[in-house]
């Protein structure tokens, strides 16, 4: 299977298929609200108006999964956003990352790039760096910041 494979809900609970991503370069999310990292948000936002006109998205998909920090509705975890960081990026349904009832997204995104202590996602944050061809190319650990990326998808965006 590749990355054009796979169908994920949006916010509001319709499907999507990752096929309307093919040919572009994507950073690939999982956030919660109530984190000590969430104003990373405010960086993912920076980045993706720099560079969404060069075919770049940001797909954030918030997971409850780590100290119940993201506890909210769909609704209510957009509007958070939103409004304290003004999000423009596509935000999905709220996802698990690991166990038996992850987005089988993640268990592909995981087994195509492992963490350091092993493939399992540790914290909100953690980023998946994906190339126009659907490979992943790099994966982030929760406390790397937007900022660091840059570099690494400028290299794309150039190819």
């Amino acid at each position: 299977m590749s990355l054009y494979d796979y169908v994920v809900k949006d916010g509001q609970g319709a499907d999507v298929s990752m096929q309307e991503y093919e040919g572009k370069i994507l950073l690939i999310v999982n956030t919660a609200t109530g984190c000590g990292l969430t104003p990373q948000y405010e960086g993912l936002q920076d980045m993706y108006e720099k560079f969404r006109k060069q075919g770049f998205e940001i797909l954030d998909f918030p997971s409850n999964q780590f100290a119940n920090q993201a506890p909210g509705s769909n609704e209510e975890i957009k509007s958070f956003c939103e409004t304290r960081f003004g999000v423009t990026f596509k935000m999905f349904s709220k996802i698990e990352v690991n166990g038996e009832n992850q987005e089988p997204l993640y268990g592909y995104l995981k087994n195509q790039k492992g963490g350091f202590l092993g493939s399992n996602i540790k914290w909100n944050f953690t980023k998946f760096l994906v190339n126009q061809k659907g490979e992943v190319v790099k994966r982030y650990a929760p406390t790397d910041k937007p900022e660091k990326i840059e570099k690494d998808l400028e290299k794309l965006l150039k190819n």
